[in-house]
């Protein structure tokens, strides 16, 4: 299936072919969910997965290579590879991010696993829109950390989300530098800071996912703008050229956003393609019909782009969609997809 992101400016974009089964399980490996996809600096794919919690590796034609972390995680939620191919792997259930190599050998943990942050978060269903509308006020590093980027000179960001409202600011090796955010829907403040990425010029990008936009800051944590033509943005990651790539999830008929209401009509999961000004290049997916075909998404999560301009999305299929029954088991192996660069 050929996809074409050039829509309002042809030529411009990449042109791509979907390949929903590019994974190639071995025998006797599973998982219900990709929660993070990364690649690393010889366009080696890492997915960290739900069901088993684990990270798995392949080349970059999707044949296996082996896996690492099994007994370790509680909640795979983010993964990050930096230029220096440290993995970097959140796990949203223990309120840590552990550092490794490649080989999956520990290097560092940022945070105290097991230990959340005072934040007064209490969530008690039914919620009016969603679970981090609980956050009482802003709190120390971390409750239910969701991803982290890696900047231009080294320094990582943290995108403290579903129990935090915060982004805290590290050195490379892990000293707390500063912390910005606070409950809300205006600038600076967040209703689920869920993915996070800086660009080449070190703007910190944050996708503040239930109030439906992308933040943008300086690399001290100023406030420079929002790009608000996007939908429950959950990652987002940078090719070359400087384009970026939002895998966007879906937004179910009748739910509510915090900035937008209640839905009149479904949202499917998509990705949008902007410039470095948040303009919209073009999107695909999107489609209510046949989510689970190629080209088309259930729930994106996580999105990586290799050197070669392929882009790889993660979805949590089961998670967000399989065990409330919005979809059907039929469907459950729709996890992972690439979309190779054709021109």
């Amino acid at each position: 299936m050929e996809i074409n992101a050039s829509r309002d400016n042809v030529g411009a974009t990449p042109v791509f072919d979907a390949d929903a089964d590019w994974e190639k399980l071995p025998e006797g490996v599973s998982h219900r969910d990709v929660t993070g996809v990364a690649v690393d600096s010889a366009d080696r794919v890492y997915l960290f997965v739900r069901f088993p919690h684990r990270v798995l590796v392949y080349e970059r034609d999707g044949r296996f290579v082996g896996r690492w972390g099994d007994d370790i995680f509680t909640m795979a939620h983010g993964l990050t590879i930096g230029p220096d191919d440290r993995v970097y792997c959140v796990d949203n259930g223990d309120h840590s991010i552990r550092v490794f190599s490649l080989d999956g050998h520990p290097i560092m943990t940022l945070g105290v696993p097991g230990q959340a942050s005072d934040t007064g978060y209490d969530p008690k269903p039914p919620f009016e829109v969603h679970a981090c509308e609980c956050i009482q006020y802003p709190g120390e590093p971390f409750n239910r950390c969701t991803n982290l980027a890696v900047a231009p000179n080294g320094e990582l960001y943290v995108a403290d989300g579903y129990g935090n409202c915060r982004v805290h600011r590290f050195t490379a090796d892990g000293e707390l530098i500063q912390s910005w955010g606070e409950v809300g829907t205006g600038a600076g403040e967040f209703h689920l800071p869920h993915g996070i990425g800086c660009d080449a010029e070190g703007r910190v990008l944050v996708c503040d996912r239930e109030n439906d936009r992308i933040q943008i800051f300086s690399a001290d944590g100023e406030y420079l703008d929002q790009w608000t033509d996007v939908q429950r943005p959950c990652d987002i990651a940078f090719d070359a050229d400087g384009l970026a790539y939002v895998a966007e999830l879906w937004r179910p008929k009748g739910k509510k956003s915090f900035v937008h209401g209640e839905m009149r009509e479904d949202h499917p999961g998509r990705v949008t393609v902007l410039d470095r000004d948040g303009r919209v290049l073009d999107r695909w997916g999107g489609s209510s019909e046949g989510r689970h075909t190629p080209g088309n998404f259930i729930a994106p999560h996580g999105i990586a782009v290799d050197s070669h301009g392929d882009v790889y999305v993660a979805e949590v299929t089961y998670s967000f969609a399989l065990r409330v029954g919005w979809i059907d088991e039929a469907h459950a192996d729709h996890q992972i997809q690439k979309f190779t660069r054709r021109t």
